[in-house]
């Protein structure tokens, strides 16, 4: 077998190779794509090849590559790889030499890596939540506009107040601005309800998805993005991993008998994070149980902390749901019916 380290980088990589049956120890730098390709395709002529790397976020094609040629390929955790180092010292050639020994001495830390059509629904979810915030974006700018030239309408702007906006008499490139604005407006709206279709659409092939949406608050965006991203509920032996993965529990830097807690982490998908909390407050309304648990994190720890703290608890809920394939049970209320718009809940951005 030949095992092989390589330090990826963009531009190019790094790598150690080994010969497990003749010995050889190689060391090359391989250009991308053009000249690591010829390099990897002229291995798959020979024996089996393992070849392990870092978790990085421009090696799709790579990826891809190894997978044609059938090629067994080991992902790691960047930072746990980071810790085991013995040296200060830090160069390419000993970051691929160091990802080989640790391949050798079976101390790799291999990480859970998602399905190829996992990471291209991914991309539609995030597409999505960039199209809602250019929107969210252009929907401040022309509410500026409206407010310098006294029309106070809020939300009313996009329904009676149109009108008003469009007739107001502006200097030249205000006018221009608005229009263009205006225009973009409504370019973005019918792309983001297409992809919201499409969202749903996913979710109602996915059987888990479709046991997380019985979840008050909890729509097909939320549903199918924790599916996605939590991949395997075998992962997790319990909710506190869960909620430490998506990065919701506090950074925590005790020492002696002192225990200091800060922000939360932040470690996880920021995507999910962000959806679990808008969905927490969607569930906030429809059940006293945790209206009543808001209100009093709010009173003692502030609007912020309560919000973070019921997202949390929304996470560890949907892992349960999901793990014991069971579907939400109400105990003290009825799950109240929800507006289009929270059944697609998070699909908003919060506009200040």
């Amino acid at each position: 077998m030949i095992i092989i380290g390589v330090d990826y980088h963009p531009e190019f990589q790094q790598i150690a190779l080994l010969d497990q049956d003749t010995g050889e120890l190689q060391e090359k730098r391989l250009s991308h794509p053009g000249e690591a390709e010829k390099f990897y395709r002229a291995l798959a002529v020979s024996q089996k090849v393992r070849v392990g790397m870092e978790a990085s976020g421009h090696a799709r094609w790579f990826e891809r590559l190894l997978g044609e040629l059938q090629f067994e390929l080991w992902i790691g955790d960047a930072a746990a790889i980071q810790s085991k180092r013995g040296r200060k010292q830090k160069t390419d050639r000993q970051d691929a030499e160091h990802i080989l020994k640790l391949m050798l001495k079976d101390d790799f830390p291999r990480i859970w890596v998602p399905s190829g059509e996992n990471r291209d629904l991914r991309q539609l979810l995030w597409h999505r939540h960039r199209m809602v915030q250019a929107r969210t974006r252009i929907m401040n700018q022309l509410q500026a506009v409206a407010i310098n030239e006294g029309l106070r309408c809020k939300k009313r702007l996009w329904r009676t107040g149109r009108q008003q906006l469009a007739l107001l008499r502006l200097a030249p490139w205000a006018s221009r601005r608005r229009h263009d604005l205006l225009e973009l407006l409504d370019r973005l709206n019918p792309t983001i309800a297409e992809l919201s279709q499409a969202i749903e659409q996913e979710a109602a092939k996915c059987a888990e998805a479709r046991r997380l949406m019985t979840h008050p608050g909890v729509g097909a965006l939320t549903a199918l993005a924790f599916v996605l991203i939590i991949g395997d509920t075998e992962r997790f032996q319990c909710g506190k991993q869960v909620a430490s993965y998506l990065g919701l529990v506090p950074l925590e830097k005790s020492s002696g008998n002192r225990r200091r807690l800060g922000h939360i982490t932040k470690q996880g998908n920021s995507l999910l994070r962000f959806l679990l909390v808008e969905a927490a407050q969607v569930t906030v309304r429809s059940l006293p149980e945790w209206r009543s648990q808001y209100f009093h994190l709010l009173m003692r720890r502030g609007r912020k902390t309560a919000k973070v703290a019921m997202a949390r608890r929304l996470g560890v809920d949907l892992y349960w749901m999901w793990r014991e394939q069971r579907d939400y049970q109400s105990k003290s209320s009825v799950r109240t019916q929800d507006s289009p718009e929270q059944a697609m809940v998070c699909n908003r951005t919060p506009r200040n």
